[in-house]
């Protein structure tokens, strides 16, 4: 069970409870501007009592070209497609069920299959989701916190989910059931959680766009019901900053933005299993949107920062098959980034990347570069008149 952060566990009452003291302008976008990755489930009073058919299809092919001791290079390289059939009981009502299913390309043999199962209740500024959530990208964190990968590998979210949405306010508390443990089982509980919060403090009348994040994630191992002698892990990070964009009326540059955070890392679990206890990362990162692509770079500077749900790359542990025990306290990278998104007919987004990177402790340059392609559409079927349900 869930109980207390404290005491090494996460709490699902605390995680929403935090939400109170916290106060819908866009989606929290984090350094990267992840859009056309994101699917929110939407409610409203033009679908009601309507019978739809929801269809997304993601495509991907990213290889990462890394020759370093901690995270070795790969290809992912497949198929997702996430059909649902959708009711609206009522205007601030979504009750969906669907099926996933996931094809690496080279295996004749599909990934995974898994049930959707989603309520969302929306109430004005205020919804709650419980079974598949809105999760990955779209939380909002920065890659540090949250691995951009995780869209591929980890794609389905499953639990309950709290979102605010206001004028200058946006917020994401969730809880993610990672491994369920029964009684005598041989393997321990897995359950991760977290808060993404974004106020905006300057904006709407002005040109300037100043906002003020907060993330946060917790992560825990343990149970009291296994038969294994294992010590139960509970990790928290996290991460805090300001985000500056301003808008130009150039018709090739279209945009400049800085983001700079700070992020802390702590082992709260009563074994240490990990090399380090605490740690801390600074993140910046600039950038210009222009018309051919949207170009960013970003430094990156960890001592002993771990994050288990973050990207790889940033860690002071090893990832790697051929170095799993290489360590390295003092991290500092530099990356460039050069994104794009392509709208093409029939609501089909085609996305390119490429992102080389310099090691600047141990003199390596690495890249890797991406294709994706997300569909995502709504069908209506019918619409049920009243009493007929």
């Amino acid at each position: 069970m869930l109980k207390y952060l404290a005491n090494g566990r996460i709490s699902t009452v605390l995680i929403l409870t935090l939400v109170g003291w916290l106060g819908r302008t866009t989606p929290v976008l984090a350094q990267l501007d992840n859009r056309a990755f994101m699917h929110p489930l939407v409610v409203g009073p033009q679908y009601e009592r309507q019978m739809r058919l929801d269809v997304q299809a993601f495509l991907f092919n990213k290889d990462n070209e890394y020759f370093n001791k901690l995270e070795d290079g790969r290809t992912y390289f497949g198929a997702q497609l996430l059909p649902r059939l959708v009711y609206f009981p009522s205007a601030n009502l979504r009750v969906e069920a669907g099926i996933f299913l996931w094809k690496d390309y080279g295996t004749p043999r599909l990934r995974q299959v898994r049930p959707l199962l989603t309520v969302k209740y929306q109430n004005g500024p205020h919804s709650i989701l419980f079974g598949n959530i809105e999760g990955n990208l779209h939380h909002g964190y920065i890659e540090p916190m949250f691995d951009f990968e995780r869209v591929i590998t980890n794609r389905l979210e499953e639990g309950v989910q709290y979102k605010l949405q206001k004028p200058r306010l946006n917020l994401d508390a969730w809880v993610d059931w990672q491994r369920q443990q029964y009684r005598f089982s041989n393997f321990q509980e897995e359950v991760a959680g977290g808060l993404a919060a974004e106020a905006t403090v300057l904006g709407d009348s002005t040109d300037w766009l100043l906002r003020v994040p907060f993330q946060f994630t917790a992560t825990h191992q343990g149970g009291q019901i296994d038969t294994v002698s294992t010590p139960l892990q509970t990790l928290f990070n996290v991460a805090s900053g300001v985000r500056v964009r301003k808008p130009l009326a150039s018709r090739f540059f279209q945009a400049v933005h800085l983001d700079a955070y700070a992020t802390y890392f702590h082992d709260y679990s009563f074994t240490y299993q990990l090399p380090y206890r605490t740690g801390t990362g600074l993140y910046l990162n600039g950038g210009v949107d222009t018309r051919l692509s949207n170009v960013q770079v970003a430094y990156w500077r960890g001592n002993g920062y771990i994050s288990p749900l973050g990207g790889k790359l940033y860690r002071s542990i090893s990832n790697s098959v051929s170095d799993p025990q290489y360590l390295e306290k003092d991290r500092q990278l530099l990356i460039v980034r050069f994104l794009k998104d392509y709208r093409l007919p029939g609501n089909l987004t085609m996305t390119t990347r490429f992102e080389p990177l310099y090691d600047l402790n141990n003199g390596l340059f690495d890249f890797s570069f991406a294709l994706y392609f997300n569909f995502n559409q709504s069908f209506l079927l019918t619409t049920l008149r009243k009493g007929v349900e």
